[in-house]
């Protein structure tokens, strides 16, 4: 199984980055998938997850109105666009899937984890 995450980078206050997770190596259309981020001292958090159908998604508050998640279930890959930027969002961000949506949401026992991606915000 592999969780291959790309997109990241610098951006300006304000702007927007897309987020791509491409997942192999087994069929993942019946896993939740998810992102998750860690900045610089702080412990990871949940930002955002999407239901197996993509008919339902859940969201970080900090997030809510600028994130957007989704899926290709044909591709295994989940999608994070992430609009008006900020400083505070800068964090290595990573994806994930689980059987459990709540425990995407949780943050807990998840099945699998990709590796990060830098998303550095610019005031």
């Amino acid at each position: 199984v592999q969780l291959q995450a790309s997109g990241g980078g610098l951006v300006q206050a304000g702007g927007s980055l897309r987020l791509s997770c491409a997942a192999s190596g087994r069929d993942f259309s019946r896993y939740a998938m998810g992102w998750f981020r860690q900045a610089p001292g702080k412990e990871r958090e949940f930002v955002a997850a999407i239901r197996t159908s993509g008919g339902s998604t859940h969201y970080a508050d900090s997030v809510k109105g600028r994130f957007t998640i989704s899926r290709d279930n044909a591709e295994s890959t989940v999608y994070l666009q992430m609009n008006s930027l900020k400083p505070e969002d800068t964090a290595v961000y990573y994806c994930a899937v689980d059987v459990f949506l709540a425990h995407m949401t949780a943050g807990i026992n998840i099945d699998y984890w990709g590796k990060g991606t830098q998303v550095t915000v610019s005031s």
